[in-house]
């Protein structure tokens, strides 16, 4: 191991566990999200093998562990869904209570809540935010 190893911090996504834990999390996310009447519509005509695979890319990502994701972008693939401000709140708490359901810790949940607040105006459909 050389010093840097030894001195550099561990990544959020090296912490919950890596690559399992972060499977784990999206297969139980989106168990939540389609039980959600208000949102599982968005889901119906999706490969849903191929949507965790590229959420599980993406979260891997966030996290901070290997970037592999070679997907659409955030806006290209979410803006023709028209998706309101309330139902991006609502799949962020979906996210947020499976994290914690999961025991991931309160920096790393934070660190994710950033995130989804940064990237919100490329997910959520330009007429339906507040003040557009």
């Amino acid at each position: 191991m050389t010093v840097t190893e030894e001195t550099a911090a561990a990544s959020h996504y090296d912490r919950i566990g890596g690559a399992s834990s972060v499977k784990a999390a999206v297969e139980l996310f989106y168990d939540r999200v389609l039980a959600d009447a208000e949102l599982a519509g968005y889901f119906a005509d999706v490969d849903m093998v191929g949507q965790r695979r590229h959420l599980t890319l993406m979260l891997t990502v966030v996290l901070g562990g290997p970037n592999e994701y070679a997907g659409r972008g955030l806006a290209e693939a979410h803006q023709p869904l028209n998706i309101p401000v309330e139902h991006y709140a609502k799949v962020g708490e979906h996210l947020t209570a499976t994290l914690t359901e999961l025991g991931v810790p309160a920096d790393v949940l934070a660190h994710v809540q950033t995130v989804l607040g940064q990237v919100q105006d490329q997910v959520v459909a330009s007429g339906n935010r507040p003040g557009v």
